[in-house]
C-alpha cells in the first residue's frame, strides 16, 4: 500500500518536472545571456540616476536586478559583495536585507504557475515587480536608518 502510493507520487512528481522544465531552462538561459552580454551592467547604468537618488550604493544595483530572476544568481552576487566588503559592512548589511526582503518573482511565476498549468498570469508580474520595487526602496531607506 505505502509502496504503491509512493510510486504514484513519484510519477506525479516526474510529470511536474517535465511540465516546468522548459520554463526553468528558459529562465536560466536568459539569466546567463543577461550576465554574459553585459546587458545587466548596461541596465544598471541606465538605472543609476534613480538608484543614486534613493541612496542605493551602486554595488547593490546588480543584486536588485537579478533577484527577481534568480535566487542562486542573486546569492552569487551577494556572496561576492560579502567577500569584497565584508558581512558587517554597510553594503553587506544592505545586501543581506535586500536579499531577504525581495522575491524571485519570475522564477516563482515560471515554476509554480507552470507546475499547476496556469497560462494567464494577468497582473501577477506587475504585482510581483511592484512588491520587489517597494521592498528594495524600503530596504535602502531602513538600512540607512538602522545601519
Amino acid at each position: 500500500m505505502v509502496y504503491e502510493i509512493f510510486i504514484e507520487g513519484a510519477k506525479e512528481g516526474l510529470d511536474v518536472v517535465v511540465r516546468i522544465f522548459p520554463s526553468l531552462l528558459a529562465m536560466l538561459v536568459a539569466i546567463g545571456v543577461l550576465r554574459a552580454s553585459g546587458a545587466l551592467n548596461l541596465l544598471a547604468q541606465i538605472l543609476m540616476p534613480f538608484t543614486q537618488k534613493i541612496g542605493m550604493p551602486e554595488e547593490l544595483v546588480p543584486l536588485a536586478l537579478i533577484r527577481p530572476l534568480s535566487g542562486s544568481g542573486a546569492l552569487g552576487i551577494a556572496t561576492e559583495l560579502m567577500k569584497t566588503y565584508g558581512a558587517d559592512s554597510f553594503i553587506g548589511k544592505m545586501a543581506s536585507a535586500m536579499y531577504g526582503s525581495t522575491e524571485t518573482t519570475f522564477y516563482v511565476l515560471a515554476v509554480y504557475f507552470g507546475a499547476v498549468g496556469i497560462k494567464n498570469i494577468r497582473h501577477s508580474i506587475v504585482s510581483g515587480i511592484f512588491a520587489d520595487i517597494v521592498a528594495i526602496i524600503s530596504c535602502v531607506f531602513y538600512s540607512r536608518i538602522f545601519f
